[in-house]
């Protein structure tokens, strides 16, 4: 090894942990070839399914200096199927219940906090449909923080026939353990800005620990650089927001 130079190797492999129900699930998860103390990360995928991207953003933080895991919330749906068929399914029954997937996401934690290094600390963060299930995972697990990228429905309910239906979670806010960060589109539907605001609102007064940023010429995606949808400048201020966030809440 070159003096000077940082060693900064990931280790990146596909593994079974035990989820909710005591079920085996498949998860990735990528983590450095360092010492620790090191905090984890449990990325939550998109409604899209556990795709390359899902796994691009494990890896990510793994080059951050995070143990990292994103669990597949469909892999009862269509087990060994490719990512778009396993969402397909997965959106013909409405997504994966909140019941199953909190199980799910306590044992990617448990399964974080055992690995050799770690510091305890534990993060969450989600996209779409996992920026909802990153709030529900502050209810229901401990966790030091959560990041909630344009997560729909934590106010509101769906439409008639929109692929995803769940319950609101407004009533939960109270309950948030977890210092949440919100990273918003204002051009966003699902959450439009209205939902964003009630959200805040009911935070505000519930007294919760948390930090907003909502974008222009931004809607929903904006963070996915294989989409349309994806805004530059949205994204590169959305990194930076969250690292600081996890520097603050997590340790470096």
């Amino acid at each position: 090894m070159i003096e000077g130079l940082r060693y900064d190797a990931v280790l990146s492999e596909t593994v079974a942990i035990r989820g909710h129900g005591g079920d085996e699930v498949e998860a990735y998860t990528a983590r450095p070839l360092t010492p620790g103390p090191r905090a984890g990360v449990l990325v939550i995928h998109h409604m899209p399914g556990y795709d390359r991207e899902s796994k691009e953003t494990v890896r990510r933080f793994a080059a951050e200096g995070y143990d990292a895991m994103c669990v597949n919330l469909y892999s009862r749906e269509a087990p060994g199927a490719d990512p778009d068929d396993a969402a397909a399914t997965a959106r013909a029954q409405g997504g994966a219940p909140d019941e199953r997937f909190v199980g799910d996401a306590a044992g990617a934690v448990a399964w974080l906090r055992a690995l050799p290094g770690a510091s305890g600390k534990v993060g969450t963060i989600g996209f779409c449909s996992g920026g909802r299930q990153a709030f529900l995972s502050g209810v229901e697990l401990d966790v030091q923080a959560a990041v909630d990228c344009y997560g729909a429905f934590v106010v509101g309910t769906p439409p008639e026939g929109f692929p995803l239906q769940v319950a609101q979670l407004a009533d939960r806010v109270p309950e948030l353990r977890a210092p949440l960060l919100g990273l918003f589109g204002n051009e966003d539907a699902y959450p439009s800005p209205s939902h964003v605001d009630e959200l805040e609102k009911l935070l505000q007064e519930a007294g919760r620990t948390y930090e907003f940023h909502r974008y222009d010429d931004a809607g929903h995606a904006f963070f996915s650089v294989d989409r349309p949808s994806y805004r530059v400048a949205a994204a590169l201020d959305g990194w930076e927001k969250i690292r600081a966030f996890y520097r603050r809440h997590l340790g470096a």
